[in-house]
């Protein structure tokens, strides 16, 4: 099957993103990388584009050339990621789905409600792909686990506990690091900071689980070094249309935390805890019975965990690889199968609804609030 063209925005030399994305499009042969638009520094860019193999007139100087350049090849670019900084992925992710492009989002997807409203609009009228990088959910034991819910082996889903905690933004001294500092400005990140960078992730991979959507939330947020604007700690508890009760913690001040992100799912007649860090088991433990610890790669696994694994038993699939999945499925996809996995411009939608509500839920002393966005009340 002849591999499709891919291009990407952002993600360049020194970039914490890029190189997962590199990885992960091309580990199946499913894609190449041929175009670019990788640094807000034209010649660096363009250089950095031509070193990755990327030919000379497709390696180019920002977005706006990239878009002009490949609308009109009949080569053109099958799928367009953009990994750039937040506040630009709604201009340019709009622009590349009015000029027929599938595109590959990173979160958030967009920076106000309005506008993730706009691009799920501009999606369905393109008939194209608007995907967002909720990769966690792609892990093949956390599918296992949205299919262990979905065939009722823990029952009814009574509550879900899950954080993405980690300290490495814990030291104050180190607080104008521009990599760091950015996290926290509102001109750059939008209305919040940790939730909106880390915590979308967990509440969107409890949907993902419990195949249920967040109605009601109440946030607590907390700025524990003094220079930041906004958040780097909070809290969420939020209610599911189904009923199922949410405890969320997000933080980057837990000093001697590393990754920190896991998710407990505690039904009737069953329970289950995935960590990122130890991505390869779920631990699962039926009322009135042992806890198992179940592998990826094992006999008995779901054909859709079975599906995304490469390597034998014990040996470990990482990150790389779980960004790797969701282009599989933006392959599939493509090529016309259908994948109910990949995360979606309603997601992104979702999730910045979400962060609009908590941060109005923290203003006004963690107030319930619908957290669902206007068009999917």
């Amino acid at each position: 099957m002849a591999r499709l063209n891919w291009g990407m925005i952002g993600g360049g030399e020194g970039s914490q993103i890029g190189p997962a994305h590199r990885l992960g499009a091309q580990a199946d042969g499913n894609f190449v990388l041929a175009a670019g638009a990788l640094d807000h520094d034209a010649d660096r860019g363009r250089a950095y584009a031509q070193s990755l193999g990327v030919a000379p007139d497709r390696a180019y100087g920002d977005w706006q050339e990239m878009l002009a350049g490949e609308a009109g090849r009949e080569d053109r670019v099958d799928l367009v990621t953009v990994a750039t900084p937040n506040s630009t992925h709604f201009e340019i992710t709009k622009a590349f789905l009015e000029a027929g492009f599938n595109v590959l989002c990173e979160k958030p997807m967009t920076m106000t409600v309005e506008e993730g409203e706009e691009i799920v609009k501009i999606a369905k009228a393109s008939g194209k792909i608007c995907a967002v990088n909720y990769c966690y959910s792609a892990y093949p034991m956390v599918r296992e686990m949205r299919e262990m819910v979905r065939t009722g082996q823990v029952g009814r889903v009574r509550l879900i506990v899950t954080n993405f905690s980690h300290g490495h933004h814990g030291d104050a001294s180190d607080a104008d690091n521009p990599r760091v500092r950015w996290r926290y400005d509102p001109a750059m990140a939008g209305v919040s900071g940790q939730f909106a960078d880390c915590g979308i992730h967990a509440l969107h991979m409890a949907s993902f689980i419990a195949g249920d959507q967040v109605r009601t939330l109440s946030a607590d947020f907390a700025s524990t070094i003094p220079s930041r604007e906004l958040e780097d700690d909070a809290m969420v508890n939020f209610r599911m249309e189904g009923g199922t009760v949410g405890r969320l913690w997000t933080s980057s001040v837990a000093i001697g935390r590393q990754h920190g992100f896991d998710i407990q799912v505690f039904g009737e007649t069953g329970g289950m805890r995935w960590r990122s860090e130890e991505p390869n088991q779920v631990y699962y433990t039926p009322v009135g019975g042992r806890t198992q610890i179940m592998e990826k790669g094992e006999g008995g696994l779901s054909d859709e965990a079975a599906r995304l694994s490469r390597v034998a038993i014990a040996h470990p699939e990482g990150f790389p690889l779980a960004v790797a999945n969701i282009y599989v499925d933006l392959a599939a996809s493509i090529r016309g199968a259908r994948r109910d996995g990949l995360p979606t411009a309603e997601h992104g939608l979702r999730s910045m609804a979400a962060v609009h509500q908590a941060v109005a839920s923290a203003k006004a002393d963690g107030a319930w609030v619908d957290a669902r966005p206007p068009s999917l009340r």
